[in-house]
Order: structure tokens, then sequence, then C-alpha cells
């Protein structure tokens, strides 16, 4: 599903512009953004699942087309675990 799928369900299902939808969920995205960015970010909601920020230490890796090993910088990175869903049919 893409973002437009997602504001076009939205819009329908919520019976608002599609507009107001695409605000809507613009203003979700920030909020997670903003949250992850601070230095103990963590999102969680409550059915859905959580976003948490991991530190990935330096390491070695390889250039898939020459073999040549190559460094690769630490970083960090989003995780997202979603929630358990119990006896809910999909």
């Amino acid at each position: 599903m893409t973002k437009a799928e997602l504001v076009d369900k939205a819009a329908q299902d919520a019976g608002i512009p599609k507009v107001a939808a695409a605000a809507v969920l613009n203003s979700f995205m920030d909020s997670i953004s903003k949250t992850l960015k601070k230095k103990d970010g963590k999102v969680t909601l409550v059915g859905f699942g959580t976003f948490t920020k991991v530190r990935r230490k330096a390491r070695k890796g390889r250039n898939p087309q020459t073999g040549a090993p190559i460094k690769i910088k630490a970083c960090t990175v989003v995780k997202f675990r979603p929630a358990r869903i119990s006896k809910v049919k999909i």
C-alpha cells in the first residue's frame, strides 16, 4: 500500500476530504520522526507496534560487484517491532 492509497482509504473510512486525511498522515509521520530524533526516542503504538532507535557498530563488508573489502561506518537506524496479534482474523 502506498501513501496515496493510505490517504484515500483513511479519507473514505473517516468521511473526510483527502486533503484533511493527507494532513493528518503527514502530521503523524512528522511526529514520529521528531520523536525518534531525540536522544532516547521511542514511539509505542499499542496494538500496532514500537519504533526504536538502534546504534549499529562499524563493520567490514564486501563490494558485491568486485568482492573488494570495504569499511561500513557506524550509524543509527530505526527498527520497528510489530505488536502481537492475538486471535484476530486477517
